[in-house]
C-alpha cells in the first residue's frame, strides 16, 4: 500500500471531516430529509444551539450540506456519504449491540 502523509490520506481527510460526534448525526438526520434549525436542534437531543451553528456551518462551508430558505439538507457531495453510515450502522449492530 502507498504511503500517505496524514493531510494527503484519503481516509484521514474524510476521518477529519466526520471526526466528531455531533457532525455525523446531524448528516445522519439529514440523509434522511431536509430538516429546519429547530427540528434538527430537537432531534439532537443534548446539542447546544451554539454548536449545532457551528457545526451547520462548517459542513455547509465544505459542500456536504446545503441551506435552500430554512431548510438544511445533504447535498449530492454528503449524500455519497451514505454508504460509509449504512456499513457504520450494519458493524454497530452487528458488534456492538
Amino acid at each position: 500500500m502507498k504511503s500517505h502523509s496524514v493531510t494527503e490520506c484519503p481516509v484521514s481527510r474524510v476521518a477529519a471531516l466526520l471526526s466528531d460526534t455531533w457532525t455525523m448525526l446531524i448528516l445522519r438526520d439529514l440523509m434522511q430529509k431536509p430538516m429546519r434549525y429547530s427540528e434538527l436542534h430537537t432531534s439532537l437531543e443534548g446539542i447546544s444551539t451554539r454548536t449545532l451553528a457551528l457545526k451547520l456551518s462548517k459542513l455547509e462551508s465544505s459542500g456536504i450540506i446545503i441551506k435552500k430558505g430554512l431548510l438544511y439538507s445533504a447535498s449530492a457531495k454528503g449524500l455519497k456519504l451514505g454508504a460509509i453510515f449504512s456499513e457504520m450502522t450494519k458493524y454497530g449492530k452487528k458488534y456492538l449491540s
